[in-house]
């Protein structure tokens, strides 16, 4: 019985590393299109129908263009750096659970098989222990070049990642607290109920975790490490062909991935409104297996379809909120974030003592209130009209 469970767990990974793969692609297409849109311009509408083919002519062009490596540079660590970034991108998904379980009859016995990579019960310590070492390929390949641009580059994105890793890892102790567990496949069945959406319960942690991602992504507006008009093109200045595609293309794994992991922790998973009455009626009318396998693949197009809504909002902000200086970037990870998280930390405690799992709203509620007194006593400036000569 080992071998076809075997079986179809393997056939899982690789549709779900497929899937993936075809996303983060066609993300570069509709970053595009988004920002075409935004800017009231066309975007790719060449290469196929609509443009659908840019992604595949973008590689293309990658692959056939010089592969130069500087000769001062360290070659091995130059060749590791986009290696290992679009390697430890492609491992943060493998915990992911995007979707219940896939069911099959074997010797008149139901067995289910769990639409998840691998199954730990540390999944959230696996993917940040994962993501963490994402920022030795960008510093690996910035201080292998033997530039200063790309170095200077390279040590931003250290300081940024660090110092946002800190506020990431804060903000989720308190859905660990609630949850009790680190796997992550328990965290989204914590969530079967609507109104039990973590992102109801805390919403203070969740717009932190949702500003972090940003900057582990390295997205607008915390794309300093990049950012064209100090670093040149940043730690993969002097990148070419596809290690620079690789560099490229791991930032919208990273994206996906970080979509991904948002969908599960705080807006339920796969799971969706009446899912259980869905599952039910199903299982029901088409039997116990077609029907469990037919609620299973509808909660995983719900997850994709989340999983979307994010990479959308990812590129919609890009393309909306002018980038952070440097100084405001630090100050706003170390002076603003880490302690809100740790402010959310003890009040979740509090809340969880007196068995109040909403108690994260009372320091919302606090925030905005001091926001709108504050922008009250704020002199309101008259606009004085300027004369014409």
């Amino acid at each position: 019985m080992a071998l076809p469970i075997l079986l179809t767990k393997g056939l899982i990974i690789l549709v779900i590393f497929g899937i993936s793969l075809l996303i983060a692609t066609y993300s570069t297409y509709a970053e595009r299109k988004v920002a075409a849109f935004l800017q009231d311009r066309i975007g790719p509408n060449r290469a196929g129908p609509w443009g659908l083919l840019q992604p595949i002519a973008d590689a293309g062009k990658l692959f056939f263009k010089e592969d130069f490596i500087p000769s001062q540079a360290s070659k091995w660590l130059f060749i590791l750096g986009p290696s290992l970034a679009m390697f430890t991108a492609l491992m943060s998904s493998a915990v992911i659970p995007f979707g219940d379980s896939i069911r099959f009859a074997w010797d008149n016995v139901n067995y289910d098989v769990n639409v998840q990579g691998i199954e730990i019960n540390i999944g959230v310590l696996y993917i940040f222990g994962v993501v963490s070492l994402g920022v030795y390929g960008v510093m690996v390949g910035g201080w292998a070049s033997n530039n200063k641009f790309s170095l200077l580059g390279a040590i931003r994105a250290a300081s940024q990642n660090i110092s946002y890793e800190i506020a990431l890892g804060l903000s989720m102790i308190a859905i660990l607290m609630m949850t009790g567990s680190l796997s992550v496949r328990q965290i989204v069945n914590e969530q079967a109920t609507f109104f039990e959406w973590n992102v109801f319960t805390q919403p203070l942690g969740f717009i932190i975790f949702l500003t972090c991602s940003f900057a582990e992504c390295n997205r607008t507006p915390f794309d300093l490490p990049e950012c064209e008009t100090e670093l040149v093109g940043g730690y993969h200045t002097e990148y070419s062909s596809m290690k620079l595609g690789l560099y490229l293309f791991s930032e919208y794994i990273n994206m996906f991935v970080s979509s991904a992991f948002i969908s599960a922790l705080y807006f339920g998973g796969f799971h969706y409104p009446f899912m259980n009455e869905v599952n039910g009626a199903l299982e029901k009318s088409m039997g116990a297996v077609t029907g469990h396998n037919l609620a299973t693949a509808i909660g995983f197009l719900v997850f994709f379809g989340k999983i979307l809504f994010f990479i959308f909002f990812f590129m919609w902000v890009r393309w909306t909120l002018p980038r952070f200086r440097y100084d405001q970037l630090m100050n706003l990870g170390w002076k603003i974030f880490i302690p809100l998280s740790i402010l959310n930390v003890v009040v979740t405690g509090a809340g969880l003592l007196y068995d109040f799992k909403y108690s994260s709203w009372l320091i919302v509620v606090v925030m905005t209130v001091l926001a709108v007194m504050s922008q009250a006593k704020v002199p309101k400036q008259q606009v004085v009209p300027q004369r014409t000569v």
